[in-house]
């Protein structure tokens, strides 16, 4: 069977974030940030309107994820060295260095973005992207057969992080 995609990679499907990561070694870089951009590639047959999904559908599904970790602080929610205390007016999380002190970070509550992922590496966020987009690109979709939604985030010009989403029987 033929298989056709479409692919979305609008100026505005974007975030600015500050982040770090903490290395295989347990030790972390320092706190920074970047203006991420964000491409989304959907493969699979063809669909109502004799398209895999309207562009027009896509690009705000795409948009409110990123609008999610816009101007935000973005820590791992599962990475063994960061503990992560999420309270109703502040989010504190504890760096814990191999043979070192803890390191506190202390951030107004709506200043942070914890993410379900172990590092916020740029493969990672595209992974965590890929989770978020999929219900509704699914949704969006309904009664075509979709095979793989990619993920592409680009954290400065040329060097990016994938991540593809087989979605084949996904429904």
């Amino acid at each position: 069977m033929p298989s056709f995609g479409v692919r979305v990679y609008k100026e505005y499907l974007n975030f600015a974030c500050s982040h770090f990561l903490i290395f295989s070694d347990g030790t972390r870089e320092p706190l920074h940030g970047h203006n991420y951009q964000v491409r989304v590639e959907l493969r699979g047959g063809i669909g109502a309107g004799d398209m895999v999904l309207d562009l027009c559908r896509l690009k705000p599904i795409v948009k409110q994820a990123c609008d999610e970790l816009d101007h935000r602080l973005l820590l791992p929610g599962r990475n063994p060295r960061l503990e992560v205390v999420e309270g109703e007016e502040v989010c504190e999380a504890r760096y814990l260095p191999p043979g070192g002190q803890a390191e506190r970070f202390v951030v107004p509550r709506k200043d942070v973005r914890v993410l379900p992922i172990a590092n916020t590496s740029t493969e990672r966020l595209a992974e965590y992207l890929g989770a978020r987009l999929r219900a509704p690109v699914l949704a969006a979709a309904a009664g075509t057969p979709l095979e793989t939604l990619t993920v592409e985030v680009e954290e400065a010009g040329g060097q990016c992080g994938l991540y593809q989403l087989e979605l084949a029987g996904g429904r």
